[in-house]
């Protein structure tokens, strides 16, 4: 089913992200790397509070998951067991017209493939691109000119430095490296799983775990995509929040179904609506080989309804590639049974990048609500999840000037600190300031005045003024109350 799309929408998004801090173009006075992302200030607390409550929920709140940080650089031999060497690969097209790089699944069909972007047909023939990035490890730089053929028995002496003499000019080669070292091919991981598959038996010799368990990770990975778009939602690099469930062959089926619920409730207890989130029961063909099951969890984009995170069946390919090809075994014993075997794994793999955008684009509103004078004007508001907003509490004096109020809107910061993200802000009249924190999504301000010293009504002394960003309502509350009163709207 499609979804409509709304360019304007997404254009004002792009546009708060980068003028209030939440992302930034990589490199971008160097003209940017297409694909490659930095969070600023408010977008790395924004990425921050997911990622914690992702681990809070995946990890600390039960028993049955331990957690594992993977490398990023991965040994090529685990990811030819795992495949991606022959087969991670996008089917990649060219217009010869306006020299686009597309994929495949970009082409228009109307007609015949058509270029979506200037709409020609004349499209070169369909070839593989694979999506891995690969450097090397070493001390020999095998891209350096020129190459030397360094003696075997300086190599394995480990002390040698000698003088190689070119046309050209005397080169001093140093091979005082550990014996027998030589250059590497390894890869910018593609995905975080495979750390995870890898390290099994370790993890389960320190663990004791009985399956099922599982082995929660986050962590960057990296895809030479064709051709990123859509802001964050396709990048080049980019983090996954993934759980490798292991288990038994015969729970492999009900635990799919258990994830999936799981992962919808997650999304849910973050902000996002069950009414913009849809389950795709992904076909036989289009799914994996080694899957017999795999949902789909797509949230509706302003530029239509994407992927968010998949929820797949993976049975025990990785684990039996793995043990096959590296001759280690990585079998489980069920004390029970007295069996042993392979374990089945499910996977939710959901991604850091697109859940935080989902995140912006579902909170992101503008309403109209009158300023100090009445006059009715446009507020951007990002109506984000307390537990989710880079900043919990916006504290603000009512004038600058006044040491007083100065003084004790700042003991209200020392107080609400060791709790949660706060704000101290007491430049511009306090309209002005409740908008800014309205537009980067800041779920409750504070407001210090002189009721807060009791100077009209005694039984106002030591309170403030609570404002909710949503409602806009404002509330008289004790000093003293207001670190459980916030805190029981952020965790």
């Amino acid at each position: 089913m499609s979804t409509p799309t709304d360019t304007q929408r997404m254009e004002k998004i792009v546009s708060l992200c980068k003028r209030r801090g939440f992302i930034f173009q990589s490199s971008e006075i160097y003209g940017g790397l297409n694909g490659v992302w930095d969070y600023g200030p408010l977008g790395v607390e924004l990425k921050r509070n997911l990622k914690n409550y992702w681990w809070r929920v995946m990890v600390h709140e039960r028993d049955d998951v331990v957690g594992l940080d993977g490398a990023i650089l991965t040994h090529a031999e685990v990811l030819k067991a795992s495949g991606h060497v022959e087969g991670f690969s996008d089917l990649m097209v060219d217009c010869r017209t306006c020299k686009s790089r597309l994929r495949v699944d970009q082409l228009m069909e109307k007609d015949g493939q058509r270029c979506p972007r200037c709409g020609s047909k004349d499209i070169t023939e369909t070839r593989a691109f694979n999506l891995m990035l690969e450097t090397h490890i070493g001390s020999i730089n095998p891209s350096s000119s020129p190459t030397y053929a360094v003696p075997q028995t300086a190599l394995t002496a480990g002390t040698a430095v000698f003088e190689i003499t070119t046309t050209s000019q005397t080169h001093a080669v140093d091979v005082r490296h550990p014996a027998g070292e030589q250059m590497a091919l390894v890869y910018l991981r593609p995905e975080t799983a495979q750390s995870i598959f890898v390290q099994f038996k370790n993890v389960l010799e320190v663990s004791r775990k009985k399956l099922p368990f599982g082995i929660a990770q986050i962590g960057k990975a990296f895809r030479n995509e064709i051709n990123p778009r859509n802001f964050t939602f396709r990048s080049r690099e980019f983090e996954q929040m993934e759980l490798e469930y292991f288990c038994g062959p015969e729970q492999g089926m009900e635990l799919l179904e258990y994830w999936k619920e799981e992962r919808l409730k997650f999304y849910e207890k973050i902000g996002i609506p069950r009414t913009k989130l849809h389950v795709l029961n992904v076909p036989d063909a289009e799914r994996a080989f080694y899957s017999k099951g795999t949902y789909d969890i797509e949230y509706d984009f302003p530029f239509g309804r994407h992927e968010l995170e998949g929820v797949a069946y993976r049975t025990n390919y990785d684990l039996k590639q793995h043990q096959d090809t590296s001759k280690k075994p990585l079998e489980y014993f069920d004390e029970e049974t007295k069996q042993r075997f392979i374990p089945h794994v499910v996977e939710p793999s959901a991604g850091v990048d697109r859940t935080i955008l989902a995140l912006i684009c579902d909170a992101y509103a503008e309403d109209q609500v009158p300023d100090e004078k009445g006059k009715m004007e446009t507020r951007i508001v990002l109506h984000l999840h307390p537990r989710m907003a880079p900043i919990k509490c916006g504290v603000f004096p009512l004038l600058k000037k006044n040491p007083q109020l100065v003084a004790k809107a700042k003991e209200i910061v020392d107080l609400l600190r060791p709790h949660m993200f706060v704000f101290y802000d007491e430049s511009g009249a306090i309209g002005r300031r409740y908008r800014r924190q309205d537009e980067i999504g800041t779920p409750f301000g504070i407001t210090v005045d002189f009721e807060t010293f009791g100077e009209k009504n005694v039984a106002l002394r030591d309170t403030v003024t609570l404002r909710h960003r949503d409602s806009m309502k404002q509330e008289r509350v004790a000093i003293e109350e207001l670190v459980n009163i916030l805190t029981s709207h952020i965790r």
